[in-house]
């Protein structure tokens, strides 16, 4: 408050406080990070490498579900749409009604949800919003059908957790919620 609404210094704990890295990310991990994102290099095959490998999205052939948000104040679901014109694999994209957390957190039998989808992905953006229709009701359960397409046959979960390869170590929510 000193600092944003005053314009005095912040005092010593306050400056503390207010660069502690909650992400607990080597600096140069981070800063990685940050230059990856302002650059926008995964946008160009080859401009990122990892352990000395360029990486290419569009060799990413896996199916992928993207959710965009028609008033996301953070990331414009136009730059989620990106996604579908550099992946690889089939990808399917939803605008949701909702902002960047509401758009997310948007379970069934939510009167207000709704969102659109589309079928094929064109080069824009607009191109898709012009051909996507409007579905009413939550995206989720049209996640869990794209889902259940692609699952396989469905098992009976295991009587135990863990196995004699992998043991369990405590049961369930693991101790790290209560510590």
């Amino acid at each position: 408050m000193s600092n944003y609404l005053l314009g005095q210094t912040p005092p010593a704990f306050d400056v503390l406080a207010w660069n502690k890295d909650t992400t607990n990310l080597p600096a140069g991990l981070h800063a990685d990070f940050i230059n990856m994102w302002v650059d926008n290099a995964l946008m160009h095959p080859g401009s990122v490498k990892v352990l000395g490998t360029p990486v290419d999205l569009g060799k990413v052939t896996i199916d992928v579900y993207v959710v965009g948000a028609i008033t996301d104040h953070l990331v414009p679901w136009q730059s989620c749409y990106a996604a579908t014109q550099r992946l690889g694999g089939d990808v399917r994209f939803v605008l949701s009604n909702s902002g960047h957390i509401q758009a997310l957190i948007n379970p069934p039998r939510n009167p207000k949800a709704s969102f659109f989808k589309g079928g094929d992905n064109p080069p824009t953006a607009d191109g898709w919003l012009k051909s996507a229709t409007r579905q009413t009701g939550s995206w989720w359960e049209d996640w869990v059908t794209w889902l259940q397409e692609r699952s396989g046959e469905r098992h009976a979960a295991p009587d135990q957790t863990g196995s004699s390869k992998h043991m369990a170590i405590g049961t369930a929510p693991g101790t790290y919620v209560h510590e």
